[in-house]
């Protein structure tokens, strides 16, 4: 497609914008894309090509749907703000490869959805500029769904993109990088400039690839008793391990405890959680959980 005919363009936007009387709502965080050329960099970092199904959150306007509908095999895009499905029934018109469910994805069966509009063993994606006021609650539902997803390949605040791609011993590393790297292998695709938003955010961009994982990369004895541990653990950043814990099991665990606790998980209670690696929460966790289930 001639770039200057695409929906993400300046004065396409505009054109829209003003055929639909259409305001921005602050409160669902909608900034919409203007740069066919990112665009066309998410579909290549997601690998989307004609036999994929893709799952797409917030299609504004259709921007990336249309890109995502000339590439892949099929497209389901949730939309929130019911305003848009008249703007995306027109704008997506040629497209007959795109289905638009006006429903807040948070509440969504997703499974369903996948089922209903995409062939048995297709190969599924997701692709989307996510709103920013809910990135995390969005990508940790659709992860903890355990849906039969490949890969996400989202725009997200710069912020929160290098909080869930962060390495132990970094000031971004913490207990949102734990959960989402438990499901996924997570990277930073690029770094995207604010100029290419309609309005213009506030906060820098950037194109975040996760790849599902077959499995998880530890054994916990129970996932969500693993979470809530790594969360405690991060309580106070610049707390030791042992006080947080201390904080967090008050009402379970005595002080004496928790310190054989962390001894028979080989881990220093002088240490912080920012320093912890997977391998060493899963083990914490476990011995943790053990203890507690044996009382």
């Amino acid at each position: 497609m001639n770039n200057e005919r695409a929906i993400a363009t300046p004065l396409k936007t505009k054109e829209i914008l003003a055929k639909y009387g259409f305001s921005f709502k602050k409160s669902l965080g909608q900034n919409f894309l203007i740069d066919v050329n990112i665009l066309k960099k998410i579909i290549d970092y997601a690998e989307i090509d004609s036999k994929t199904g893709t799952i797409e959150v917030g299609p504004g306007m259709g921007a990336l749907t249309e890109q995502l509908a000339i590439h892949s095999d099929q497209v389901v895009a949730f939309e929130i703000d019911q305003r848009l499905v008249p703007v995306l029934n027109e704008t997506l018109d040629a497209y007959k490869n795109v289905t638009i469910i006006n429903q807040d994805i948070l509440q969504a069966d997703i499974n369903q959805v996948i089922k209903d509009n995409f062939r048995k063993g297709q190969k599924i994606k997701v692709a989307a500029n996510l709103p920013y006021y809910i990135t995390t609650p969005i990508l940790m539902k659709l992860l903890m769904d355990k849906l039969p997803v490949e890969s996400f390949t989202v725009m997200i605040q710069k912020e929160v993109a290098d909080r869930m791609a962060a390495s132990p011993n970094t000031k971004s590393y913490g207990s949102l990088t734990i959960a989402v790297q438990y499901y996924t292998e997570a990277k930073i695709a690029m770094s995207v400039p604010k100029t290419v938003f309609m309005p213009q955010p506030n906060v820098d961009s950037a194109v975040l690839h996760l790849h599902v994982r077959e499995n998880p990369p530890v054994d916990v004895e129970d996932e969500a008793f693993f979470f809530d541990l790594v969360q405690a653990c991060f309580g106070q950043r610049r707390k030791t391990l042992r006080n947080n814990l201390a904080r967090h099991f008050a009402d379970r665990l005595s002080k004496t405890i928790i310190e054989e606790l962390l001894q028979q998980a080989g881990i220093d209670g002088t240490r912080r959680g920012e320093s912890l690696d997977m391998t060493e929460f899963a083990q914490l966790a476990n011995v943790f959980f053990s203890a507690l289930e044996n009382r």
